[in-house]
């Protein structure tokens, strides 16, 4: 597509989801109490794990932090599609697009490497245990995590420094509820081949990567636990399956937007899929973890006796 002709883009229309009003209300009730209970969830576990001194583990510490990159997953882009929703117009601002996008991809790398590192905790845990104190210590920990951020803050400025180079012209119509990276380049009258580039030797590395790395790092988990009593693998598996279930939900949904072959229903499967990475899991997280470890149960209830005690 040339650039020759047309005025140049200063604001994007999101398209979204269904434009019909009767389905309308029923969207925006529906991730307004998505969001609401991902906040809050992400909220109370936060305030949990540092309140709680048993959950001082570098678990929890990683856990705290998940938190607090799932806060910011969620309300980068929902706000934004609940305001949309309501309103008829659609519209986001060229730099209000593009600022969308950096912190979409902060946020979204940061949750990436952030799983890694949990699985690599587990790993540990589980396989050495004697170093696990040693190993994944709390100074640890926090360089692992500062890591996180530092990387995926240089990721985002590359893909956001690298669309701001290109061309907008004449067409202006998103096909999607937030500015992601594959509608913006498709609407661009520029040579994307730097772009597309950059995806296939920077970010397909990110993703696959670190999914490779889970995939190895719970493969010597089995092959460790399989040696145990039939009680310890219990306990083992028990302690992995919050954050395999975590890893099955993002994963899926990451894989199904950006890796599946495209046909003429990927664009609804990618909006669907993109919902679940950007909403659904990040509200879970917390919901996964609180249900499935006595630890955090019993912190809560002992946050909710003292909140019942001080009235």
């Amino acid at each position: 597509m040339g650039c020759e002709n047309g005025t140049g883009v200063v604001e994007f229309v999101l398209l979204g989801f269904s434009s019909q009003p009767e389905q309308q209300t029923l969207f925006f009730i529906t991730f307004l109490l998505m969001y609401a209970a991902g906040i809050l969830g992400n909220i109370v576990m936060f305030i949990l794990i540092t309140v709680d001194a048993r959950l001082k583990t570098p678990m929890y510490f990683l856990l705290r932090s998940l938190s607090v990159v799932d806060v910011g997953f969620l309300t980068v882009t929902v706000p934004q599609m609940l305001v949309h929703i309501l309103s008829s117009s659609k519209m986001i601002p060229f730099y209000s697009c593009m600022a969308q996008f950096f912190f979409f991809y902060v946020f979204g790398v940061t949750d990436i490497f952030m799983v890694s590192i949990m699985a690599l905790d587990r790993y540990v845990a589980i396989c050495n245990p004697l170093h696990y104190a040693t190993v994944m210590n709390q100074k640890v920990c926090g360089h692992l995590v500062a890591g996180c951020w530092i990387v995926s803050t240089l990721h985002s400025m590359l893909h956001t420094g690298l669309l701001l180079r290109l061309s907008y012209r004449g067409d202006n119509h998103l096909s999607h509820f937030f500015c992601d990276h594959q509608p913006l380049l498709q609407l661009s009258c520029s040579d994307t081949t730097i772009n597309e580039a950059a995806i296939f030797f920077e970010g397909v590395p990110v993703i696959l990567g670190t999914f490779v790395f889970i995939i190895v790092t719970y493969v010597r988990i089995v092959a460790a636990v399989m040696k145990f009593s039939s009680s310890g693998r219990r306990k083992a598996f028990s302690t992995c399956s919050s954050h395999l279930t975590m890893v099955v939900l993002f994963y899926g949904a990451v894989i199904g937007v950006y890796f599946l072959p495209t046909s003429s229903s990927s664009s609804q499967r990618g909006t669907i899929f993109a919902i679940m990475y950007t909403v659904i899991t990040p509200m879970s997280n917390p919901y996964i973890y609180s249900l499935r470890n006595k630890d955090v149960k019993q912190a809560l209830r002992n946050l909710l006796g003292r909140a019942s005690f001080s009235h």
